[in-house]
């Protein structure tokens, strides 16, 4: 029941592709940041740093290997964390893309 009451604030959009009843917070917080840093809102951002607390989603998202890039500097600055210390920031710089060449 408390699993569903959380669940509940966050928006309708976030979790497009599951069932929202199936997000638990505790057993899958990389999904859960990942998706709230890329697609979420203001209120989202502020659910999920009151249930985790900066520290933790830092940590959280240096192990993504994947983050899209305004999410990465949102994120680095808000934890002062530099870029380079998060995953998805050195394996960008590694593969880069005919496109972004």
């Amino acid at each position: 029941m408390q699993k569903k009451r959380h669940t509940d604030n966050f928006s309708s959009h976030l979790f497009w592709d599951v069932p929202k009843n199936s997000v638990d917070l505790d057993k899958y917080p990389q999904f859960i940041v990942k998706r709230v840093l890329e697609y979420g809102l203001l209120d989202d951002w502020f659910f999920i740093k009151n249930y985790y607390g900066i520290e933790k989603i830092a940590e959280i998202a240096k192990n993504l290997r994947e983050l899209e890039p305004r999410a990465l500097s949102y994120i680095a600055a808000v934890s002062k964390t530099p870029r380079e210390k998060f995953r998805c920031y050195n394996y960008q710089q590694l593969n880069k893309t005919h496109l972004n060449s």
